[in-house]
C-alpha cells in the first residue's frame, strides 16, 4: 500500500486529502499527510466527507482544527489550506438521475465547490517540455494483437508516435520504438511533460521491462550503480519499520 501511495503522490501537482466529518482524523490520515510531505506534493486541499452525518456545526469545527493542527505539524500551511464538508456519497447518488448544475443540489454543489478550491489554491505547475524525453515506468501491461504498454507521468519533453526511445535500468538497455500513446482511453499523437499516458512500444515484451526502468530519449542518460541520496525511513508510530537498520542491510 505504502509503495503504491508514494508511487502515485510522487507525481502529484496537489492533492485533496479526504477526511471522515464523522470520524475525525484516523492514524492512516497522519501517514497520508507525512507521505505527501515527503515525496514532495507541494499543495493539499482538505474535503471533509460524510459530514451528513454530523449534525453540530461546532462537531465540524473541531474535526477541521485537528485536521489543521496534523497539517501543521509536518508544515503544511493549516490556516491556509481550504477546508470543504460534504457527503460524497449523497453527490453521486444525487447525479445517477443525470447530471447536475450548481444550484441543483447541496451535495453536489460541494463537490462544484471542492474543485473551485483546487483550481484556486493549487497553481498550474509549469511544464518542462523544452527539455529530452523522459518518464519513469510505473506499471507494464500487455494488449492482446498489440503488444507492450508502459504507463507512467511524463517528466520532461514530448513523445511522438514514432520516436525511438530506450528503455534504462535493472537490465540491459533495450531501443525501441513507440507505436502509441494513450491517455485516460484516447488515442494522442504526441505526449508532454506532466501528462499521465499508457506507450505502446514495439518488439518489447511484458517481461523485459517493470516498475523502475526508465524511458528516455536515445543517448540523453546511463544506468549507474552507485549514487548518493538523502533517505527518511518511516518510524513506527508513522506506519514503517519497528526494528533498526544495521550494518549490511
Amino acid at each position: 500500500y505504502v509503495k503504491n501511495m508514494i508511487t502515485g503522490a510522487a507525481q502529484m501537482d496537489g492533492g485533496i486529502l479526504v477526511v471522515s466529518a464523522a470520524d475525525g482524523p484516523m492514524p492512516q490520515t497522519r501517514e497520508h499527510i507525512l507521505l505527501a510531505k515527503q515525496v514532495g506534493v507541494p499543495h493539499l486541499v482538505v474535503f471533509l466527507n460524510k459530514a451528513d452525518q454530523v449534525d453540530d456545526e461546532e462537531l465540524l469545527e473541531l474535526v477541521e482544527l485537528e485536521v489543521q493542527e496534523l497539517l501543521e505539524n509536518y508544515d503544511f500551511p493549516g490556516d491556509d489550506i481550504p477546508f470543504v464538508s460534504g457527503s460524497a456519497l449523497l453527490a453521486l447518488q444525487a447525479v445517477e438521475g443525470g447530471p447536475k448544475a450548481k444550484g441543483d443540489d447541496k451535495w453536489v454543489d460541494r463537490i462544484f465547490d471542492l474543485m473551485e478550491s483546487v483550481d484556486n489554491y493549487i497553481p498550474a505547475p509549469e511544464r518542462d517540455t523544452e527539455k529530452t524525453f523522459l518518464m519513469a515506468v510505473e506499471d507494464v501491461f500487455s494488449i492482446t494483437g498489440r503488444g507492450t504498454v508502459a504507463t507512467g507521468r511524463i517528466e520532461r519533453g514530448i513523445l511522438k508516435i514514432g520516436d525511438t526511445i530506450e528503455i534504462v535500468g535493472l537490465k540491459d538497455t533495450q531501443t525501441t520504438t513507440v507505436t502509441g500513446i494513450e491517455m485516460f482511453q484516447k488515442t494522442l499523437d504526441e505526449g508532454m511533460a506532466g501528462d499521465n499516458v499508457g506507450i505502446l512500444i514495439r518488439g518489447v515484451q511484458k517481461t523485459d521491462i517493470e516498475r523502475g526502468m526508465v524511458l528516455a530519449q536515445p543517448g540523453t542518460i546511463s544506468p549507474h550503480k552507485k549514487f548518493e541520496a538523502e533517505v527518511y525511513v518511516l518510524g513506527k508510530d508513522e506506519g514503517g519499520r519497528h526494528t533498526p537498520f544495521f550494518t549490511g542491510y
